[in-house]
Parts: C-alpha cells; structure tokens; sequence
C-alpha cells in the first residue's frame, strides 16, 4: 500500500517515520511558488504520523496511517496528484523534486 504526505510550508510538514518508506516526492506550484509538497510514501507497518505546526506554538499531532487514503500501486498515488494540475487550470505545475 502506498500513502501520500502532505506539507504546506510555512503552514505544517509531515515527516516520515518508521513504517513509512518515502519514493518520490512533488513541489505544487502555482503561478511559480511551491504551496505543497507531497510526497508518496510506502506504508510498510501501520504507525502514526507526525503532523508539525510551522507556526508559534509549534504543535505536533500523530495521526494513524488507518486515517490516510491509501493506494494499491505507486502509479496510482501519482495519477491521484496529477489530478491537482488539470490541462487548461492556471499556472500551476506538479514538478517532481
């Protein structure tokens, strides 16, 4: 099975842990400013995700992996965030990092 983690700098970061083998990870821009990072992870072991708060107070929250949607194949986690970046929506882009 395979996850994707979320972080929206200056907002909260998501960080692997074990039980999470991150693959690839994609910078969303729009109009040339990343608003998201994601990164497809597999999901070796059910565990708790660290979710930061970027702003003061700094807070972490663990969230279980049972509350993330979850994909049989890593083409399929793709296909879910190509889907972010339509042909014809404005200038935003899915640049692989």
């Amino acid at each position: 099975m395979y996850v994707i983690l979320t972080s929206k700098p200056g907002q909260f970061r998501t960080e692997p842990v074990e039980g999470l083998r991150p693959l690839e990870s994609f910078d969303y821009l729009f109009f040339g400013r990343c608003k998201a990072r994601f990164v497809i992870a597999e999901l070796e072991a059910e565990c708790k995700v660290p979710v930061i708060d970027e702003t003061p107070p700094e807070v972490v929250n663990h969230v279980p992996t049972k509350f993330l949607e979850k994909f049989e194949t890593v083409a399929l986690a793709r296909e879910a965030l190509r889907q972010l970046v339509r042909e014809g929506d404005a200038d935003v882009a899915l640049v692989r990092t």
